[in-house]
């Protein structure tokens, strides 16, 4: 039996798991999909001692932490700076791979409107970079949004009207939000947003957040990440059967 799994932290409510669970079931493939949830990331050495495992998706927090662990990288990866699919080649090394960038690039082109040139990307951990890379191929500017943000980023307090006006695609890739902690979100001026605004939210648990409702209520486009996450599934599906 080949053993795929999603590797991460406090990983239990798995999307990974249940989508790909389901799939093997329908396809009838002789596969075995678990979560390997580490408190650190020294105890993958040990797991991929099995040579059973095929493949890994990787989530939070290890997204950036993996590298040093891995042989090789893909391309678009190592430009990206994050991994979250492991490939087990058949002579034994691990190469890794990004599939969010695909999976948000595919699930926002039908969201996106002529007034969007400009975007303001919430958080800068593994799952931004990707974002980023993908604003980058579909030329749309970007800034990352910070709580100690660098010499080239917002903080929190800098944005404005004239900033929220200026950047009408907000994407939230932070955690706050997320089940069961609901009523938190974002702290960004709300009042500013308009109708040509998208908010695209990479959290799907919650289906809509408090993030995506404050968008609606100013007549925002909104999404969550559930769309994201079946196409990188689906990606990453297709790079272990390479």
């Amino acid at each position: 039996m080949n053993i795929f799994g999603l590797l991460g932290r406090d990983i239990g409510y798995s999307f990974s798991r249940n989508f790909f669970s389901n799939k093997f079931q329908k396809e009838q493939l002789n596969c075995q999909y678990q979560n390997f949830d580490l408190e650190r990331i020294e105890e993958l050495k040990t797991i991929v001692q099995s040579t059973d495992i095929k493949g890994m998706n990787v989530t939070i927090p290890y997204k950036e932490e993996v590298i040093p662990y891995l042989d090789t990288l893909d391309p678009v990866a190592k430009e990206i700076g994050a991994v979250n699919v492991i490939k087990f080649e058949n002579d034994g090394t691990l190469k890794g791979y990004n599939s969010d960038y695909y999976g948000f690039t595919e699930s926002l082109k039908p969201l996106l409107n002529k007034t969007i040139k400009k975007a303001l990307i919430l958080g800068t951990g593994g799952a931004s970079k990707a974002i980023a890379y993908a604003l980058n191929k579909l030329n749309i500017e970007y800034v990352f949004v910070s709580r100690n943000p660098d010499f080239k980023e917002f903080s929190y307090h800098d944005l404005d009207e004239d900033i929220v006006k200026n950047y009408k695609l907000i994407i939230n890739c932070t955690p706050l939000g997320t089940h069961p902690n609901t009523e938190n979100h974002p702290d960004i001026p709300y009042e500013y947003l308009s109708d040509n605004h998208v908010l695209y939210d990479l959290i799907y648990n919650p289906e809509e957040t408090t993030f995506m409702k404050k968008g609606k209520q100013k007549g925002a486009t909104t999404s969550n990440g559930l769309n994201m996450l079946i196409l990188q599934a689906e990606k990453s599906w297709e790079i272990w059967n390479l």
